[in-house]
């Protein structure tokens, strides 16, 4: 008999846990479990295991990128575009860093002519800017570069045998009066030829040319070829680099760059008051002497009365017209730039004969690379002063005719420096007639001894 017919009710059997007490033993067991998991599970780190650089990344996904080349292709181009950037912004800095190196040595080289200067005026120097200058440059009155040409032999012959010193008068015009002259000529289109010869020889001769010709100095091969060893250099280049001789070839069309040149070689040759142009086929009297007149002015005269200035240009001051017809004397080609046909020149001296002092000189040598060269060079000259502060002194005796004028102001006491004729823009035949014009009109030979400057 079973219960239910016995009458007997059942009841549903009793958990001796309640419902509430498993849900927090289980949340009690999960805790417990994470917290055994991470004190007794911890997996350390692999040592020597490196990180997964970007490169690497950058590797890795291309692998799993397979074999798209498309893809590959395009980061190739990437990375190539990269690398030329890099490239590219290298060069750029490293000729940053040659203009300021090139910069930094120029001013150290000023710095050094001024030193130099220093010396000069006798200021007080340290021992290493005077084991660097041991022996001070001479100064000079003047420098006189006397323009010639590879055919003007017989005009340099006659110069030689009236108002220019040879042999141990010359050097002791340059001793005892500060006085340097020079026959100014480059080089031929063929150098070393015939014409270049010839000139060597009469050189060895007469000792009496200023040779306009390549002659790179050390300062030139620092600054080419060994730049990053200049400035371990620097005394040798300031001993060295007084002498920059620049190459010339001679021509009539080049006596621009020829007047260029030979500034800024004189300025460094010869330290000096004043620096000299003239022709060959002019006569000149440095210094003049006469019981009519004692006090008269000639050129060491005129020159030491404008010694005190600053940038001085002396010479006959002209104005000419500019000519713009082709195939006439004295063409130029950039006539448009002075404005309209039938316009004239700015004033300048005429290029028979004229003078700048030291600072000018010094300019040209500094810019020459940038000084614009017109047809005719005494317009070059005056063109290269026209924007600056520049005192232009005009004086007509620096620009006579041949006797008999020269001779009447002579005469009246007003000796010229120089005569020439304006039809020939020197003396018409002077190696022939220029013997006859030191006769009449010349200061003869004691005046230049007995004067001083």
């Amino acid at each position: 008999m079973n219960l239910k017919s016995r009458g007997e009710v059942l009841l549903p059997h009793r958990s001796f846990l309640s419902q509430r007490w498993m849900i927090f033993l289980c949340i009690g067991s999960f805790c417990a479990g994470m917290l055994f998991t991470n004190r007794m599970w911890t997996i350390p780190e692999p040592k020597g295991l490196a990180r997964t650089t970007a490169m690497e990344a950058e590797k890795l996904n291309v692998v799993s990128e397979g074999c798209n080349s498309r893809i590959l292709q395009e980061k190739e181009v990437k990375r190539e575009t990269r690398s030329i950037y890099k490239e590219v912004f290298k060069t750029q800095n490293a000729m940053q860093t040659l203009d300021k190196t090139i910069s930094n040595l120029e001013m150290e080289l000023a710095a050094a002519k001024a030193a130099q200067e220093s010396i000069r005026n006798g200021a007080p120097l340290s021992e290493d800017i005077k084991a660097v200058e041991s022996t001070p440059r001479r100064r000079y009155l003047m420098v006189i570069g006397i323009n010639t040409a590879f055919s003007s032999r017989k005009r340099r012959d006659s110069v030689r045998q009236t108002w220019m010193p040879q042999g141990e008068k010359r050097k002791k015009l340059e001793e005892e009066k500060g006085i340097i002259i020079r026959f100014v000529i480059g080089h031929s289109a063929t150098s070393g030829g015939i014409l270049d010869r010839a000139i060597e020889a009469e050189d060895r001769k007469h000792g009496d040319f200023l040779r306009l010709v390549n002659n790179v100095t050390l300062c030139h091969v620092f600054l080419i070829s060994w730049l990053q060893f200049l400035k371990e250099k620097l005394a040798d280049c300031v001993k060295n680099c007084g002498l920059i001789l620049q190459d010339h070839v001679e021509g009539y069309l080049e006596l621009s760059a020829k007047t260029k040149t030979y500034f800024a070689t004189a300025v460094n040759l010869w330290d000096a008051d004043f620096y000299i142009k003239v022709d060959d086929d002019v006569h000149v009297n440095i210094a003049s002497y006469s019981l009519f007149t004692p006090f008269s002015a000639t050129l060491g005269e005129t020159l030491v009365r404008h010694r005190s200035k600053p940038r001085v240009y002396i010479g006959c001051m002209k104005s000419g017209p500019v000519l713009s017809q082709k195939g006439v004397r004295y063409h130029e080609p950039e006539y448009w730039k002075f404005g309209e046909s039938g316009n004239k020149y700015f004033r300048h001296a005429t290029g028979q004969l004229y003078a700048i002092s030291k600072d000018l000189a010094t300019y040209i040598s500094m810019n020459r690379h940038v000084l614009h060269k017109y047809a005719n060079e005494d317009v070059s000259l005056g063109s290269w002063f026209i924007g600056l502060d520049v005192d232009h002194i005009d004086d007509r005796r620096l620009c006579c005719g041949t006797p008999p004028d020269c001779e009447w102001k002579a005469q009246a006491g007003n000796v010229c420096v120089a005569s020439f004729d304006w039809t020939c823009s020197g003396i018409c035949r002077s190696a022939e007639r220029i013997k006859e014009v030191h006769r009449r009109c010349g200061e003869g030979e004691k005046a230049l001894w007995n004067a001083s400057f």
